[in-house]
């Protein structure tokens, strides 16, 4: 009788999955971001917004949750209902908040299902003309005989764990400077104090064409179309270096599949659009798409990169 009863639970807990599938999306959709207004991810999320809208049938109302590095965002997610309607756009916390937060309630890997990669792109290391280092190797050369400071967004974000693990490969030796954010650290750089920063494309671009900051590598696999002059940091020496900055849906674990992969197929139907592509390379990113289980495998593979450079650096958050 026992097992009936559970059969009969199981069987209606899937046709109400099914059926809920089948209607969805049937209301406006919130898509969480734990970034404050104006920055890439922001403008990622608000170029990708309308064309999902029209690629579901629903609104999409952006909602920023600034905050305890995502953390804000992610528990905000978490204490809706796992039936699609309330989305998490995140990036790096959900390889990294496990490790750099001493008491997490919630576990990234765990509780959240992947949807949809959006896009990335790398950093690139930039340094303040009055330094007088024009490549990795000059750079190496110049902190054996002179302190080297750089600046990063904060504590545990994507710039600041970049230039750990660039530490950790090439024996580089700079002190960490982190800021409230990629905004005040760039106006920091630019002014020279400190003269070092692992900043985005998008941001970084202009400055080096004009000449008020100084490319030094790109921190990704290859080249970045929009700086095609400026190396990579693998191929300055730092072999093996790969690191870019991206962003990424996830919903709550529960999540009716059917819904997490409506989700993900208008994810990919909207990055295919060339105007939308177009633009999204315009902000420094390639445009990617994905299964739900690419995500989970790209998310699993960076989660084991930062544990170990979390761990050897012994980063904190605070």
């Amino acid at each position: 009788m026992r097992l009936t009863r559970r059969f009969f639970a199981l069987f209606l807990l899937a046709f109400a999955a099914a059926a809920a599938a089948d209607t969805f999306p049937s209301k406006p959709i919130r898509l969480v971001l734990p970034f404050a207004p104006g920055g890439a991810s922001d403008a990622l999320a608000r170029l990708l917004a309308p064309r999902l809208s029209e690629a579901l049938g629903q609104p999409i109302l952006v909602d920023n949750r600034p905050g305890a590095g995502g953390n804000v965002a992610a528990l905000a997610v978490l204490g809706t209902p796992a039936d699609g309607y309330t989305v998490l756009m995140a990036s790096s916390m959900l390889t990294t908040n496990k490790f750099l937060y001493k008491k997490l309630s919630y576990d990234p890997e765990k509780d959240f299902a992947p949807v949809a990669h959006l896009g990335g792109g790398p950093y690139v290391l930039v340094a303040h003309p009055s330094l007088p280092a024009a490549n990795l190797g000059d750079l190496l050369s110049l902190s054996k005989t002179k302190p080297l400071f750089y600046a990063s967004s904060g504590i545990g974000g994507g710039s600041h764990l970049a230039g750990e693990l660039l530490k950790m490969q090439t024996g580089l030796r700079m002190t960490h400077t982190p800021f409230r954010g990629g905004g005040p650290a760039a106006v920091a750089v630019l002014a020279g104090e400190p003269p070092l920063l692992f900043g985005t494309i998008a941001s970084s671009a202009a400055h080096i064409k004009s000449g008020t900051l100084r490319a030094i590598g790109v921190t990704g696999a290859t080249r970045a179309p929009q700086l095609p002059s400026v190396p990579t940091l693998d191929e300055l020496g730092a072999k093996g270096f790969d690191v870019t900055t991206w962003d990424a849906l996830v919903v709550p674990a529960a999540t009716p599949k059917p819904v997490v992969e409506r989700l993900s197929a208008a994810v990919m139907k909207v990055l295919r659009l060339p105007e939308v592509a177009a633009q999204v390379r315009q902000m420094g990113y390639t445009p990617t798409g994905s299964t739900p289980e690419e995500l989970g495998s790209f998310l699993k593979a960076e989660t084991a990169v930062w544990a170990r450079v979390i761990r050897e650096a012994d980063i904190q958050a605070e």
